[in-house]
C-alpha cells in the first residue's frame, strides 16, 4: 500500500483535496471515482505533477500513429494463431523507434510473468489509456481479442484522422492572422513614420486620423517589445491560472457556452463520447464502466463533470437517454437515436450512427466557424490598411487645396 495525495472536483464542481491509500496510481484513481470525485491531481509520496505527467515520467509513451500500427499488427498476428507473447515480440522487432520498442517489451515481459494483457498494458498509462485497457480486458474475457484489437485500431485511426482534419482546417486562418498582424506592424513601424515625418515638418494642423496613426506608430515603436513581452507574460499567467482545478472548470464551462466556439466544442466532445461509448458497448464493457471511461477521454473538465453526473443518474436507474439529456450537452437528434437504440436493444449500432452524424455536424460547425472567421479577418485587415492609407492621403489633399487657393 502506498500513500497518495490528491486534488479532485466533486459533483458540484468544487475543489477537494486529501490523502488516500492504494496499491497503485490506477487503484487510487478508481477509489476517487467511486467517491464521485473527478481526479485532477494525484501524486505518490514526494512525486509532484499531474496524473498524466507522473505516468509519462515513469514509462515511455506512444503516439497515435504508433499505437494504431501496434494494435493492427498485434490483431493480425493473433488472428493468425500466433501466441500472445510471440506476437508481442514480433511487433517489438518490427518497430524502428526505441521508445515504442521499450514500451512493447515492457508489456511482453509482464505477460511472460503471468499477467493478462490488459493488466500489462494498464501499467503503462502513458501509452495505453483506460479506454484501451478496458477494451482489451473485454476482448480477453470474450476470447475475441483479435476482433477487439482490430476495432480498437480502426477507432484510434479515426481519432487521428479527425485531429488531422481539425489541425489542417486551422492552419490557413492561423497563418492568415499572423500575416495580417505582421503586415500591419511593418506598416506602422517602418512605412508610416517616414511618410508622416514629411507632414510634421510643414508645421500644419494634421487631420485627426493622421494624428491617431502617428500615435499608434509611436506607441508601437517605443513599446512594441514591451507589448510582446506583456502578451507572453499574460499567456504564461493564464496557463498558471488554469492549473487550479476551480479556475480550469470555470474556463471550460465558459468555452462550452460561447456562441461559435462553444458549438464546435460541444460537437467535438459529444462525438468523441458517442464513438467511445459505442466501441466499448460493442466490446461488452458494462454500461456504467463504459460511461465512466468515455467521459474520462474528454479534455473539457466541465464536460467530464456532466458525464460523471449522467453516470450517477444511470446508476440510480435512469435511462441513458434521460441521463444524457440532463447534461444539456447532446443535441436532440443524438438523444433520440440513443433512446431508439435502448428500446431496440441495438445501443452500440445507434451510438455509432449518432457518432457519425455528430462528426458530420462537427465538420459543418468548423466549416461555418472558418467561413465566418476568414472574411471577418480579411475585412478587418482591409479596414486597418484603408485607415492607414486615408490617414496618409488626407494631409496630401489638404496641402493640394491650400496650394490651389
Amino acid at each position: 500500500m502506498a500513500n497518495f495525495r490528491w486534488q479532485a472536483l466533486d459533483s458540484k464542481g468544487r475543489a477537494r483535496q486529501g490523502q488516500i491509500e492504494a496499491d497503485s496510481l490506477r487503484h487510487a484513481r478508481q477509489q476517487l471515482r467511486e467517491r464521485h470525485l473527478l481526479p485532477v491531481m494525484l501524486r505518490e509520496g514526494g512525486t509532484t505533477g499531474s496524473v498524466f505527467a507522473w505516468a509519462h515520467r515513469r514509462s515511455p509513451g506512444m503516439g497515435s500513429g504508433d499505437l494504431t500500427l501496434f494494435t493492427r499488427q498485434l490483431a493480425t498476428l493473433l488472428a493468425s494463431g500466433i501466441p500472445l507473447e510471440e506476437a508481442l515480440n514480433v511487433v517489438a522487432q518490427q518497430t524502428e523507434k526505441a521508445r515504442v520498442r521499450t514500451a512493447i517489451d515492457g508489456v511482453r515481459q509482464r505477460v511472460l510473468e503471468g499477467q493478462t494483457l490488459a493488466k500489462s498494458l494498464a501499467q503503462n498509462p502513458a501509452a495505453f489509456n483506460d479506454l484501451y485497457c478496458a477494451m482489451v480486458a473485454a476482448g480477453e474475457k470474450s476470447s475475441h481479442l483479435d476482433d477487439v484489437l482490430m476495432r480498437l485500431a480502426d477507432y484510434t485511426e479515426q481519432r487521428q484522422q479527425m485531429k488531422q482534419k481539425i489541425r489542417q482546417a486551422m492552419v490557413y486562418p492561423c497563418v492568415l492572422t499572423l500575416v495580417a498582424i505582421g503586415v500591419i506592424a511593418i506598416l506602422l513601424v517602418t512605412v508610416v513614420p517616414n511618410v508622416v515625418e514629411q507632414f510634421v515638418s510643414m508645421k500644419q494642423t494634421l487631420p485627426l486620423s493622421t494624428r491617431i496613426l502617428m500615435g499608434c506608430s509611436a506607441l508601437l515603436q517605443q513599446y512594441g517589445v514591451a507589448m510582446i513581452a506583456l502578451i507572453a507574460l499574460g499567456g504564461l499567467s493564464g496557463r498558471r491560472w488554469l492549473t487550479k482545478p476551480a479556475n480550469r472548470l470555470r474556463y471550460h464551462r465558459l468555452v462550452l457556452r460561447l456562441p461559435v466556439s462553444g458549438r464546435v466544442s460541444r460537437a467535438t466532445h459529444t462525438a468523441r463520447f458517442a464513438s467511445t461509448l459505442s466501441i466499448l458497448n460493442a466490446s461488452a464493457v458494462p454500461l456504467l464502466e463504459a460511461i465512466q471511461i468515455s467521459g474520462d477521454v474528454l479534455q473539457n473538465t466541465e464536460a467530464r463533470r456532466l458525464i460523471a453526473l449522467a453516470r450517477q443518474y444511470v446508476r440510480e436507474g435512469s435511462t441513458l437517454r434521460a441521463a444524457l439529456a440532463q447534461t444539456q450537452l447532446f443535441p436532440p437528434m443524438m438523444l433520440h437515436m440513443i433512446a431508439s437504440g435502448e428500446r431496440s436493444g441495438q445501443l452500440d449500432s445507434m451510438l455509432s450512427r449518432a457518432a457519425d452524424n455528430q462528426e458530420s455536424a462537427l465538420q459543418q460547425e468548423i466549416s461555418l466557424a472558418l467561413s465566418l472567421f476568414e472574411p471577418l479577418l480579411v475585412v478587418s485587415m482591409a479596414s486597418v490598411v484603408l485607415f492607414i492609407v486615408l490617414a496618409i492621403l488626407q494631409p496630401i489633399l489638404q496641402l493640394n487645396n491650400m496650394i490651389s487657393h
